[in-house]
């Protein structure tokens, strides 16, 4: 047989194989349609080399007790939830007549994230990453017994620097200092950038390390979570990550806008909950060790209700879209959603239209400076969409916006790391903060008016006007949305 021939038969079967088993692992895991066919159109492009990029970005996690729950634990929570939803009618009542309206939406976060409502919070909103890390210094230089960090990028820069060092002072002070943070995303951590900290006491862990650097067969599966956690008193929850860039120093995004929330009360415990699962995945840590963590023991007095809602590819539901889209459907005059990206799927496109249709004033603000090509150009055929429904959409132009705020009413809000985005929804862990007072959402939502003055509109004439050439990025954009 001649060497062609032989060449043509090793690559057909190769290809055959490989479409195959692709299409074996496609259709077993039972995804969304659209997420399917978009990786059927990857593995019909490039057959060998799809299935490669689909065993890092394609495959599903493990769901069934990802986290390695003991019996006790479990039945723990469940014991927590059944409790609080048997006594919510009463509980919500007390808080205050209003929040009944919103019951609904809090019976469905206990549910499906088991997201305990609790009333004793109070919360400080930073819109500015200078204000945000003064504030989170200021806290570790304060604490006395612990310090819980988790942070999806972490630079090896300035800023990156002095919170290393300022970690490695308090661990040296005999403070408990943990530090988690995800592999994909702070990829420039050299292996020796914690040494010193590590060699005071301090403890640091990789969310889903690689084993041979830079393969990471979890790549597509990033631990987006932004927390903080001091002396279990505070924590800090929402869109700051740990670089230069964050306080407006990096040249091609200018002005980094953000939002981030300072909690105190009731909720840092459930706060802290998360950071000890997501703790305990990534180390080789005892399970069960919850009494070397340091709790909120009461004696509050803040006056803000709050849910801690999470979601992540272990999740059987996506938690976090879901409470967008409740917290939407529930709005009677306005939303205001501000988010670095927005390529929703068709349920949450859905229940825009659905608002937008029932008279509710619909605004999204996103950047108007791309730091994703591809997912820019998404935005943008997204956006222009609902501009059809008589959406407002801003495009802010006083640098990068990365905000991740829904606010709906003028009386709840949710601030978090989750973008409208179907990585956000299904692949990446996430976590928000959902906040049922309406001098924070009033907060939040002067703030959208004021980014606004600082964003010019993306109205229908002007999307119209755009170029062929801008309409062929958006229509391959889109087809690749699912899997952004």
């Amino acid at each position: 047989m001649e060497f062609a021939s032989i060449t043509t038969l090793i690559i057909s079967s190769i290809t055959f194989i490989n479409i195959l088993l692709a299409l074996g692992f496609l259709f077993i895991e039972r995804r969304e349609a659209g997420y399917t066919w978009a990786w059927l159109m990857v593995l019909f492009f490039i057959p060998i080399l799809g299935f490669v990029l689909y065993i890092f970005f394609g495959r599903n996690l493990k769901k069934k007790n990802f986290y390695h729950l003991f019996i006790e634990e479990q039945e723990f929570v469940q014991a927590e939830t059944d409790r609080q939803l048997a006594s919510l009618h009463d509980e919500v009542q007390e808080i205050s007549p209003w929040l009944q309206k919103y019951t609904e939406l809090i019976t469905m976060n206990i549910r499906s994230s088991h997201g305990l409502l609790s009333s004793d919070n109070d919360i400080v909103i930073y819109s500015d990453g200078h204000q945000k890390f003064d504030a989170l210094f200021e806290d570790i230089r304060s604490a006395r017994t612990e310090i819980n960090i988790q942070y999806y990028i972490i630079q090896p820069d300035a800023l990156g620097r002095k919170l290393r060092d300022a970690l490695t002072r308090k661990a040296e002070e005999g403070v408990k200092v943990r530090l988690l943070y995800d592999e994909v995303g702070s990829k420039r951590i050299a292996p020796g950038f914690f040494k010193e900290l590590r060699a005071a006491g301090g403890e640091v862990e990789v969310f889903f390390p690689s084993l041979l650097r830079p393969l990471n067969f979890r790549i597509n599966n990033r631990n987006h979570r932004k927390l903080c956690i001091i002396d279990g008193m505070t924590a800090y929850i929402g869109g700051f990550n740990v670089g230069d860039e964050y306080l407006g120093l990096d040249k091609k995004f200018g002005y980094w806008r953000d939002t981030h929330l300072r909690i105190t009360g009731n909720a840092v415990n459930h706060i802290q909950g998360r950071f000890i699962l997501d703790w305990h995945q990534a180390g080789k840590h005892k399970r069960g060790d919850y009494e070397e963590f340091s709790f909120y023991t009461g004696g509050h007095t803040g006056t803000s209700p709050v849910q801690i809602i999470t979601s992540g590819p272990n999740s059987e539901t996506e938690h976090l879209k879901n409470m967008y889209i409740k917290l939407i459907l529930s709005a009677r005059k306005s939303v205001y959603i501000q988010t670095p990206y927005f390529i929703p799927d068709t349920s949450f496109m859905d229940a825009c239209k659905i608002a937008l249709l029932s008279g509710v004033d619909l605004r999204i603000m996103i950047p108007n400076k791309p730091d994703h090509p591809f997912v820019y150009w998404a935005t943008w055929a997204y956006a222009g969409d609902l501009l059809n429904y008589g959406a407002k959409i801003l495009l802010y132009e006083n640098g990068f916006l990365h905000a991740k705020t829904i606010v709906a009413d003028g009386e709840v809000a949710s601030v978090g790391t989750m973008n409208i985005d179907s990585r956000s929804f299904r692949l990446n862990f996430e976590v928000n903060a959902i906040v049922y007072d309406r001098q924070v959402a009033a907060q939040l939502e002067d703030l959208f008016l004021q980014d606004s003055l600082l964003s010019s509109e993306l109205t229908p004439e002007r999307y119209k006007e755009r170029s062929l050439m801008i309409k062929l990025k958006e229509g391959i954009s889109r087809l690749l949305s699912p899997i952004l």
